[in-house]
């Protein structure tokens, strides 16, 4: 959802909380790679969710992948929602699931 708050992550709040598109993102990770430490970029996300891997497709991904990866460090505490490995590279940081 254009404009979606991401709300800061803290232990107990549950991903039903976020927009259903960061929902989706945080379920993909967590049960694919995303929970044994591996990530999937932005590419692998856009397919993943069923989207034609084009470059319009995967930035769209990428930017709300982003959302609620970045959250935590501009609280300036590195928990969030995801991790951002590198640019791009996404995961569910480990012990944390997806789950609506």
């Amino acid at each position: 959802m254009p404009g979606s708050v991401v709300p800061h992550w803290e232990e107990g709040l549950a991903p039903a909380v976020l927009a259903p598109d960061y929902q989706r993102i945080m379920d993909l990770l967590a049960d694919g790679n995303g929970m044994r430490g591996e990530a999937m970029d932005s590419r692998q996300l856009a397919a993943a969710l069923g989207l034609e891997p084009v470059p319009a497709k995967v930035e769209g991904v990428r930017s709300k992948a982003k959302r609620p990866a970045v959250q935590g460090w501009l609280a300036g505490w590195l928990a969030g929602w995801l991790a951002e490995k590198r640019p791009g590279l996404f995961s569910v940081p480990v012990g944390r699931g997806g789950g609506s």
